[in-house]
Parts: structure tokens; sequence; C-alpha cells
């Protein structure tokens, strides 16, 4: 791939006509494992692209779950835990105790503290001891926050289905091409036709570079 030529392109498409070096550098991450897979369908690395852009906002950088909620907030993002003020306000604002009671218990998290250490980090958030297992990381969990580690964990799980079972090649082979639909490989939200749209950019930028 030219490199240049694809920068060149979403640069103008993308990002109102500026990159900055930790963009490139997170896209950089993620060619590298691309290249190391062997794949070939343009159509997947696009739709990596798009996914990494939406879930970073745009900053190609790995992210971190932010659990810093106001009690009001608690009550929408978590309705049956928090019900009501009385319920979420021990939690306001107290991002360990938050998740270590959201995440406690569950996703394999089993000690004291587990919830908060294994928070979501990365291009895609993986969340819980049992994700971060799968890719080495279960006594390391903050190197999902690196770019090289963040990069083999969102194009693995994405080729492989280890987010949620739904893998490229299901929406993305000879007979389908569903860049909405696709969503679903990363969470069934309604982000789908919003990804879709960047999806395109992103396609039309990797083939230029071919």
């Amino acid at each position: 791939m030219n490199r240049s030529a694809f920068y060149a392109a979403v640069r103008a498409s993308l990002f109102a006509g500026k990159l900055t070096q930790a963009q490139v550098e997170g896209m950089e991450a993620i060619f590298n494992e691309w290249d190391k897979t062997g794949q070939k369908d343009p159509r997947w690395l696009a739709y990596i692209l798009a996914t990494a852009h939406h879930e970073t906002g745009a900053r190609f950088a790995p992210i971190e779950e932010n659990l810093n909620y106001s009690a009001k907030r608690l009550m929408q993002v978590w309705p049956k835990r928090f019900p009501s003020l009385a319920a979420a306000n021990p939690y306001a604002n107290n991002p360990e105790r938050l998740a270590n009671s959201v995440y406690g218990g569950r996703l394999g998290n089993d000690e004291p503290g587990d919830g908060f250490r294994y928070r979501g980090r990365g291009f895609v958030q993986i969340t819980g001891k049992d994700n971060y297992a799968k890719y080495g990381l279960a006594y390391n969990p903050e190197a999902a926050s690196e770019n090289d580690t963040a990069a083999r964990i969102i194009v693995d799980g994405m080729i492989n289905g280890r987010f949620t079972g739904m893998t490229l090649r299901a929406y993305f082979n000879e007979t389908s091409n569903n860049p909405v639909g696709a969503r679903k490989i990363i969470n069934p939200d309604a982000n789908g036709a919003k990804i879709a749209k960047d999806y395109e950019a992103y396609l039309k930028a990797v083939k230029a570079a071919a």
C-alpha cells in the first residue's frame, strides 16, 4: 500500500485537511497488524479503520473507559442497577468503586478490584479478565492502552469474532457487502449507518493507495 496516498485521501475526506502524529501512529499500528494477517480484502481493512475511528472519536489513540459519571447519568446508563439517586449517589464520580460494582463477579473478574483493573481499554474497549486473558494480558492489562497491542486486539477480534462472535467475513464476502450490519461485530447499537459512511471513505482511500 502507498501509505502517502492513503493519508492524503483520508486527510481530505475525514480529517478536515489535517492529521496529527498520534493519529498517523495509531493507523500505522493497525496497518502493521493487518499486514501480519495476510488478509487481502480491502473492505475488511476499511471497516477496521472505520471502527477504530468511531470508537476513539477519530483520535486513533487507545482510550480508557470513562467511568466518571454523575448520579443522574448512572441512572440512565444502568437503570436496573441504579434505579434512584439514593442508589446511584455512592458511585457517582467514583470510577474505581463503580467499576468494581458493575463488573465485579462477572467477565472472569473473580478477585477484589478486578472490575476496575480490567476496565475497558484499547481501540475497541475490551472489558473483564476473561477478555484480557484471550490476548495474554491477564497480568498486564495496561498494555491494552499501547498502540501495538490495541491494534492486535482490534484486528484479531474483528477477523476472528472475539467480541460478539460475529466476524468480518460474515458481512464482507463473495456475496455480501453489509457495512451497516457489520456494526454487530463490536456492538449491536444504533451507530451502524454512521460507521458505514466513514467506511466508504476509508475504502476509497485504501483502494486509491493499493
